[in-house]
């Protein structure tokens, strides 16, 4: 499966960002889908996730309340909602994708990143 995450851009603290994970290859609806942010001089860390079937979301502490995973099978599509932007969520976000029910944090397709720049 293909992954292209789009969606990213400047926004200014308490401003909103939808970010859009689209996948073409395969039916991206029997795949668990996970978004990650990479900031400057930091590790990767997991954002949040959807697993196939919705019934399994998670998301990291920091996010909740705050960022919303949701998908649309029927376009391919998997979305962060991103309310609330504080200067600390800026980053390049990555999407990624995996066979597996509950692949935690280790998925194993993934899709370039896209920029959240969030300014103070």
């Amino acid at each position: 499966v293909q992954l292209q995450a789009s969606g990213g851009g400047l926004v200014q603290a308490g401003g909103s960002l939808r970010l859009t994970c689209a996948a073409s290859g395969r039916t991206f609806s029997s795949y668990s889908v996970g978004w990650f942010r990479q900031a400057p001089g930091k590790e990767r860390e997991f954002v949040a996730s959807i697993s196939w079937g919705n019934r399994y979301i998670k998301y990291e502490d920091s996010v909740k309340g705050q960022f919303t995973i949701s998908r649309d099978n029927a376009q391919n599509t998997v979305y962060l909602q991103m309310n609330s932007l504080k200067p600390e969520d800026t980053a390049v976000y990555y999407c990624a994708a995996d066979e597996r029910y509950n692949p935690g944090t280790e998925f194993y397709y993934w899709g370039q990143g896209t920029q959240v720049t969030v300014s103070s």
